[in-house]
């Protein structure tokens, strides 16, 4: 029996049951992102690994002791190499042997009775590094942090000129300062200019000793002593004095109350907000390339002809393995009635004819079978196994042969 079918369910779908939704599913997110999951994933354990092969290091930044990169251990063997005696403490607030250059890498970190015990010790010098208000209020007074815009006053470390009458800044010329920056004052002289504030400011205090404010202490590390006047500029500021006390800062204690002023990003090192701009510009292409909209479907012919019988074929076995007995009878029905319809002069209504005008030209053509059993067979109920099936397909078929040669 040649019979043109409706175009078949989806795989897998019961008989009558509603199209399948192509919205995506768990599944289906989880096949497109896990290979984007992986790369991140990847990316994530390449960073850590770095980091810890980074944290080899025995002591912290800035520390005298260490001769990593970011150590200032150059420095203080430069400032021995000429006749200075450098020592190095955990307690700030001790007197002084004799007249000295106090080093406070971290002022922060000291108490308000440290601070006060320091600023009691009569130090000929002091270097404050990247102090926070109350060191300021404490140990230089007249000296503020710059409010540029309202904002942190921080400006990135590089080489930039003296620009000020300050001796050892002068002599040493260019020299890589940032970090904070600070006003300098009535009584101060502030050096590099940045924006408005400056990352070192000079000033004496009420008992005659000079106060060095500095924003960062990137100059006095070992990579980077040997550029600019960086060298000069160490030596000039920490070699004033015949003795030289390095404080070693516990970090591991709270900042000061008060200078709260430090966020996350001060903590985060330079190079790595590179690589977080890149991540959100490769970020941002990845939406576009992925969010791109595909347009309208367009129909194009297929590149291969198949014929009307491999495509029957097809379809049967899709029903079959659904066991879409039900279905694969109502398309052999709705294919015969199409067919006996012209035959029998009955209209078409909305694509379809009349079952009850159907049923009454079939009995009225061949009068030996009644309007009822007509009906069974074109509208009855569906078969339940493969030879009821295959009995039904007879059967349509038998009819449609009684219409066309009564």
């Amino acid at each position: 029996m040649t019979a043109t079918t409706p175009a078949p369910p989806v795989a897998g779908t019961p008989p009558g049951a509603a199209p399948t939704s192509l919205a995506p599913t768990g599944r289906g997110l989880w096949r497109r992102a896990r290979w984007y999951l992986a790369f991140l994933g990847a990316l994530l354990i390449g960073a850590l690994l770095v980091t810890s092969l980074g944290r080899d290091h025995l002591y912290p930044p800035l520390d005298p002791r260490s001769y990593d990169a970011d150590g200032a251990h150059a420095v203080v063997a430069l400032l021995e190499r000429q006749g200075l005696t450098a020592e190095f403490t955990t307690d700030p607030t001790g007197n002084p042997a004799g007249p000295d250059t106090l080093v406070l890498p971290e002022p922060d970190l000291l108490s308000a009775d440290q601070l006060r015990a320091v600023a009691a010790a009569r130090h000929r010098r002091l270097v404050l590094i990247a102090p926070g208000p109350a060191a300021l209020t404490a140990l230089a007074p007249g000296i503020r942090l710059s409010e540029e815009d309202g904002g942190l006053p921080y400006a990135s470390v590089r080489s930039t000129d003296a620009d000020c009458s300050l001796i050892e800044a002068a002599r040493a010329g260019s020299a890589h300062l940032g970090g904070m920056l600070y006003t300098s004052g009535s009584r101060g002289e502030g050096c590099y200019p940045r924006g408005h504030g400056y990352p070192l400011v000079g000033t004496r205090n009420d008992d005659g000793g000079d106060v060095v404010v500095l924003g960062s202490g990137a100059f006095l590390q070992n990579g980077k002593l040997a550029a600019d006047g960086d060298a000069a500029l160490a030596l000039g500021l920490l070699g004033s004095q015949p003795r030289l006390t390095w404080h070693l800062p516990d970090y591991s204690a709270p900042l000061a109350e008060g200078n709260g002023f430090k966020s996350f990003e001060d903590y985060i090192p330079s190079g790595w907000h590179w690589a977080y701009y890149q991540l959100v510009v490769a970020a941002g292409l990845a939406a576009l390339w992925r969010g791109r909209r595909l347009g309208p479907v367009v129909s194009e012919d297929l590149p291969v002809v198949v014929r009307a019988s491999e495509t029957t074929e097809g379809r049967a076995r899709l029903y079959r393995r659904a066991k879409a007995h039900g279905h694969a009878a109502e398309a052999l029905r709705r294919a015969a009635a199409h067919r006996l319809a012209p035959a029998l002069g009955v209209p078409l209504r909305a694509g379809a004819p009349d079952p009850e005008a159907l049923c009454a030209a079939v009995a009225d053509r061949l009068p030996d079978r009644p309007a009822g059993d007509v009906r069974a067979l074109l509208y009855g109920p569906p078969p339940t196994d493969d030879a009821a099936l295959l009995r039904l397909a007879d059967d349509l078929d038998t009819l449609e042969r009684q219409v066309r040669n009564p």
